[in-house]
């Protein structure tokens, strides 16, 4: 075969050290192409980071960061479309409703998430939260749901999801169309002025090749399960959903501020159980008080859909806050009426918020306060549903080879810094292979005036 090492006319001649140059120009030519890849997708986010930064000014909420701006529309007929897969921008004024559209087939599922993120200084109340509904063209409603901030009224990110399923189906909600989603601002007039921050995500998860019973599993391991023991490992959260720091079974370490809010990523498996607990340090100090609703531990599935949630208040002694059980991941628990059961629908990464109340500081300091996260996922992987196609983005719900390796290895850093990391490696090797190319260029150019010179002075060789 022509070109084939040690084979017919492309090596005739070359010797081992023409061959090592080959082999410099191929690795040197790879190099640059594998840097140029991951120099342009530095670059975009860089670039993008212009117009919109990661986080806003007033909060420390992490977006996506391939996160696009999109403007809501005060009307159906003006909304914008979310393509499926990505993540978007927005805001919500006070007392406001923006609509987004949405265009989807007559068999796949179809999950929303928006996540609200007010000023650090927003004075919230019970009644403030947002809402998020799906509809159809002609105004029928799929679903609604809706989040507020709880009792503390502390500012931190909440997140309400919508969805138009057709398994189990809903009523009106069958054809393929126009949909769309309605994201509103809900309080009192004494709700912050001030708009807030919207991320919101649109997915798809598609039908099975066959169909089963449409009956949720009669029974399962309701007992509250015994809390991890042993060493715990040091491991920072991320800021947001797409910079949550991947942690599998084990216990946890970590520091927390008033006001602060951790985000988790847990890989769970079909027929896997998750649960969970987080436990705040007593106060160093003499100080006395007491905070309602300070500590809070909240469960999302892979759509951002809350699964469950358990919040303890904070007398300076040691307070935890623990999960109630909740079901092994089953396709079939969306056949049931009882949230935190339906919610454990898919296999894939479940999210874990843990939220220290910005009102702790008044009797307890600014902190950090120690934290400590005791996950453990109980049972074997078992085989998925049989889905018909892919979902978008693919693979989302299912657990990767990374994933499923859940333990020590996966808590190595938060989202933030992985990502952070993955930056300053993409340029860094860039730089380096930059210059061996150039130290290649430069010895191929010496050798080949070399070999020009020599065969001047002999022309027969």
């Amino acid at each position: 075969m022509r070109g084939r090492m040690g084979d017919g006319p492309a090596s005739e001649g070359r010797g081992d050290e023409g061959w090592r140059e080959m082999g410099w120009r191929a690795a040197a030519v790879a190099a640059v192409l594998c840097t140029s890849v991951v120099g342009t997708s530095v670059v975009g986010t860089s670039a993008f980071a212009s117009e919109a930064s990661s986080a806003s000014p007033s909060s420390s909420y992490g977006f996506a960061p391939d996160v696009r701006p999109i403007v809501g529309a005060t009307q159906p007929a003006e909304a914008r479309t979310l393509r499926f897969g990505g993540s978007y921008r927005s805001s919500l004024p006070r007392a406001a409703t923006r609509y987004y559209r949405l265009e989807l087939d007559a068999d796949s599922n179809a999950y929303v998430s928006a996540t609200a993120v007010p000023r650090t200084d927003d004075k919230l109340s019970l009644s403030d939260g947002l809402k998020v509904s799906v509809r159809t063209a002609d105004g029928h409603s799929c679903s609604t749901q809706t989040a507020r901030f709880g009792s503390s009224g502390s500012p931190q990110p909440i997140t309400a999801s919508g969805a138009r399923t057709t398994s189990p189906r809903t009523p009106l909600c069958t054809d393929g169309g126009t949909y769309y989603v309605v994201v509103e601002r809900v309080g009192t007039a004494a709700s912050p002025a001030g708009d807030w921050d919207l991320e919101l995500t649109a997915v798809t998860e598609p039908g099975l090749r066959q169909t089963g019973e449409a009956i949720a599993p009669r029974s399962w391991d309701s007992a509250t399960p015994t809390p991890l023991t042993g060493e715990a490992h040091p491991l920072t959260g991320g800021s947001g959903f797409a910079r949550a720091a991947f942690l599998g079974q084990g216990v946890w370490r970590t520091e927390l501020s008033p006001g602060q809010t951790l985000f988790y990523r847990v890989p769970v498996d079909w027929g896997q159980q998750l649960s969970a607990k987080a436990e705040l340090d007593p106060t160093s100090g003499d100080a006395r008080g007491y905070t309602a609703d300070a500590l809070d531990l909240t469960l999302y599935n892979p759509v951002r859909a809350t699964v469950e949630d358990a919040d303890r208040g904070y007398d300076g002694t040691r307070r935890a806050a623990a999960l109630a059980p909740v079901p092994p991941v089953d396709y079939r628990n969306r056949y049931t009426g009882i949230p935190r059961v339906k919610g454990m629908r898919f296999a894939g990464s479940y999210f874990l918020t843990v939220h220290l109340s910005a009102a702790v500081a008044d009797d307890f300091g600014d902190g950090p306060f120690g934290l400590t996260l005791r996950v453990r996922i109980k049972g074997a992987a078992q085989d998925g549903p049989g889905y018909a196609g892919q979902s978008v983005p693919g693979n989302l719900f299912q657990v990767g080879p990374r994933e499923r390796a859940a333990g020590g290895e996966l808590g190595t850093g938060s989202g933030d810094n992985a990502m952070k990391a993955l930056a300053v490696s993409g340029i860094g090797a860039g730089t380096v292979l930059l210059a061996v190319l150039g130290v290649w260029t430069l010895t191929a150019r010496r050798r080949a005036a070399v070999q020009m010179r020599a065969r001047a002075q002999n022309p027969t060789a």
